[in-house]
């Protein structure tokens, strides 16, 4: 495949054929002696990573050519409004999540169009986000993203995503891929295609507002996505304390709000590990 759409939406696209981890590669691209080479928006890419990790230090490994790892640096800075307040660049992997979301709803819709599916276009597969960034497909997971500072003013979004993994390819019992979710063999291309589009549009408007989530719509559109809210969610806080109780909203920093079942206080959760309890 030449991805000839994802390479006309970004400003630099590379394809590796094997990468220990595309973050690392692209972190190190970012801060090195051919920095000014990489700007906003520059992508690696390969379906080959032997080193990938995700949130809260775990490992991520996937046969080599089912899965895409997907990573983009952002420099908000270089727009038109940035840089963003400090505060702002939390929305960033939320920002992701958005597009990511978006961008595997479109896919599924194109599948379920190939087959003759739903007349919703979904072909009965519902698709959401949880907070902060993983794109669950029928409560199933299918992307996870990992946001990585580079400097003040640089940020590297990860995302894996599963394309084409079977049933004995799977890293848990919580994961799927977008094959096995609607029978239909993705176009890597047209996903990865839109995903791109999605994120600098987004983090264009972001910045263009000043880093303000609500002014831009990113607060409406990440609060309609989220299948995290509404049920009750256990988050293994930083520090080793646990939060059960329901998900309310997420507010204008981005923070998840759990309503505590013990105590029945709202808490505002700005990082954590969340598992939903029912669906």
């Amino acid at each position: 495949m030449d991805w000839e759409r994802s390479r006309a939406v970004v400003p630099r696209f590379e394809w590796m054929d094997r990468a220990g981890s595309t973050n690392d590669v692209l972190k190190d691209a970012a801060t090195g002696a051919d920095a000014a080479a990489w700007p906003h928006g520059a992508t690696i890419v390969t379906d080959d990573q032997t080193r990938g990790r995700g949130r809260m230090g775990r490992t991520w490994l996937a046969p080599t050519g089912k899965t895409l790892a997907i990573s983009v640096l952002l420099r908000p800075g270089d727009l038109p409004g940035g840089p963003l307040p400090a505060d702002a660049y939390g929305w960033l992997p939320l920002i992701a999540g958005i597009a990511m979301t978006e961008a595997v709803r479109a896919e599924v819709a194109r599948a379920s169009a190939d087959e003759g599916g739903e007349q919703d276009g979904t072909g009965g597969v519902e698709v959401w986000l949880k907070w902060p960034n993983d794109v669950l497909v029928s409560g199933f997971k299918v992307c996870g993203i990992l946001s990585e500072l580079v400097s003040a003013e640089a940020v590297v979004i990860g995302a894996g995503l599963n394309l084409t993994l079977d049933e004995h390819d799977l890293p848990t019992l919580t994961s799927t891929s977008l094959l096995l979710a609607t029978g239909v063999r993705p176009d890597g291309d047209a996903v990865l295609a839109d995903y791109l589009e999605r994120l600098l549009a987004l983090v264009a408007g972001f910045a263009a507002s000043g880093g303000d989530a609500i002014a831009s719509g990113v607060h409406e559109r990440a609060t309609a996505l989220c299948g995290t809210l509404g049920i009750d969610v256990r988050v293994e806080l930083p520090g080793g304390a646990t939060l059960v109780g329901v998900a309310e909203a997420v507010d204008a920093d981005g923070r998840l709000i759990v309503r505590d079942d013990e105590n029945g206080h709202a808490q505002a959760v700005a990082a954590g590990d969340v598992t939903h309890l029912r669906y």
